[in-house]
């Protein structure tokens, strides 16, 4: 999660984001996230969640807390309607209809909920786009949003490897497919760019995405959160505990 130090009786918004999923298996036994989301619904703080996982249908009940007071939105990412594809891609993570009945469950439970269509792999996974918004709109998705691969740092050797362990075949023109994107290389850096890519092949699939959106019905942004209902629960704050060596002081 991305943290931000919280000045007393003000409110912020807080991403549980995808740089390392909140769902991860292991949030079963730990139950971290949801402690997290219990805190968030004390205290009514606007809180927006990223994830891959059927999972976060577990903590429905204090979702829809957050949401009766405008606090919460969840994107599910969904890239492929494929079992085998997302299942190559994301191995750890919830297979394609299980990423939608979770979408499906969050929308009639009254919590807002969208789908980010990420990463889009161009040549791979790029023709499925209509298909993924689609069944998107279907199960009760009410935005929808992208983002093209990123291969920042030691990402982008981990990926040739994979790509050679699954598409062979494909290697080769997803990679200089990336490059034109990426100013000819695997990654770009910049902030302006480094979201959306640049040139003609990330024109393409930035068109087909928003004429794909607009067919299907959905809009491209999310909800407003709200701060308005933000409060401090009775008692003393939280402090936490001073260690001088391994003694408390």
């Amino acid at each position: 999660m991305e943290l931000h130090y919280i000045p007393e009786n003000k409110s912020e918004l807080i991403f549980a984001q995808a740089l390392t999923d909140c769902y991860q298996p292991v949030e079963r036994r730990l139950q971290l996230t949801r402690r997290c989301l219990a805190v968030f619904a004390e205290f009514r703080n606007p809180v927006g969640i990223i994830t891959k996982n059927h999972l976060v249908t577990r903590d429905i009940d204090l979702l829809r807390e957050l949401a009766a007071h405008h606090a919460v939105e969840v994107n599910i990412s969904v890239n492929s309607l494929d079992n085998e594809l997302a299942t190559r891609l994301e191995p750890r993570a919830s297979l394609p209809k299980h990423r939608l009945a979770a979408v499906e469950a969050l929308s009639l439970a009254g919590i807002p909920v969208g789908v980010l269509v990420a990463p889009i792999i161009p040549t791979l996974n790029e023709p499925e786009i209509v298909a993924v918004l689609q069944a998107a709109k279907d199960a009760g998705a009410l935005w929808a949003g992208m983002e093209i691969l990123r291969l920042p740092l030691t990402v982008a050797p981990v990926f040739e490897k994979w790509l050679e362990t699954h598409f062979p075949e494909k290697k080769d023109k997803v990679l200089n497919r990336i490059r034109a994107i990426r100013g000819g290389k695997l990654n770009d850096p910049r902030f302006g760019s480094r979201m959306r890519g640049e040139g003609i092949f990330a024109e393409q699939i930035a068109q087909m995405f928003q004429i794909a959106r607009r067919r299907v019905g959905i809009p491209d942004e999310g909800p407003e959160l709200s701060i308005a209902h933000f409060r401090r629960p009775g008692g003393n704050q939280l402090e936490l505990p001073i260690l001088e060596g391994n003694r408390q002081i």
